[in-house]
């Protein structure tokens, strides 16, 4: 590159720069700076380990966030592989409604989860016809899971899709022509060339398990997982650096998972949330 282009680039990255300076850096220096304030200093910034509830409410986050990503993983790859080998009337009605969740809050999909499987909810007026006991689970684990796996499944589905349009059937039909097994083309063929997606998807699932906030806070009776702890310890607890540490907390664990995904795939992984 020319020296004289430099001035150019310079005014060309300056925007990008200042956005990401004032919307992301000095935000995250203030928030750092923030946890290490309070009366524990910088222990604060281990408190995860040291203090059950803190340590309880990251376990279950992160055994939450796994769960929730290989069942996406699961249920979108066997469906994201049949929707681009098969057309069929309706297929692209079926896809957009499989991607519907990306349009609703979590805040939205809380309530749906109520609707399914609260006190008035379908699965409960099922199970007391049948059983005469009503089956709740909304305001449990197990509504957070089926919050998170509703919006999960749309984002994971997608980028599966992508990577098995690239897939090159030959090398299935030579697979199939030695005599391999259905299970074996899936396992030595189809699966490690969907590798990259199904990382890129997982870690995307992942980490917005990990931050997502509405769907927990609208289901948050016997639920606690970390964005709720940080939601509590800065409002009812007025615990502010508190609550800074464990969101410097949450964000590492969160970019470990990006960073080690990336490094797996080989690509870009970036999360929403």
């Amino acid at each position: 590159m020319d020296r004289r282009d430099y001035p150019t680039l310079f005014l060309l990255i300056l925007p990008a720069a200042l956005v990401f300076l004032a919307f992301f850096i000095v935000p995250m220096v203030r928030l750092a700076f923030v946890g290490a304030s309070g009366e524990d200093g910088l222990a604060a910034y281990v408190s995860v380990l040291t203090t059950p509830r803190h340590f309880e409410s990251m376990v279950a986050t992160i055994l939450l966030s796994l769960g929730v990503t290989f069942a996406a993983l699961a249920v979108s790859t066997v469906a994201g592989l049949f929707l681009v080998r098969n057309r069929f009337p309706g297929r692209e009605t079926l896809i957009s409604v499989l991607t519907l969740p990306l349009a609703f809050p979590g805040v939205v999909i809380g309530f749906l989860v109520i609707l399914l499987a609260g006190r008035q909810g379908l699965v409960g007026d099922v199970t007391q016809a049948l059983t005469g006991e009503k089956l709740v689970f909304a305001y449990s684990m197990a509504g957070l899971f089926v919050g998170y796996l509703y919006f999960s499944i749309p984002r994971v589905i997608l980028t599966i899709m992508a990577a098995a349009e690239k897939l090159d059937p030959a090398l299935e039909e030579a697979a199939r022509s030695l005599g391999a097994p259905a299970w074996r083309v899936v396992r030595d063929v189809i699966l490690p060339a969907l590798k990259p997606g199904l990382i890129a998807s997982g870690a995307i699932c992942f980490a917005t398990s990990m931050g997502a906030f509405g769907t927990a806070f609208t289901l948050a009776t016997r639920i606690d997982v970390l964005p709720m702890t940080i939601y509590t310890e800065f409002t009812l607890n007025a615990n502010i650096a508190g609550a800074a540490s464990l969101s410097i907390t949450l964000g590492l664990v969160t970019w470990a998972a990006l960073f080690i995904a990336r490094s797996l795939s080989g690509s870009t992984v970036a999360a929403s949330g």
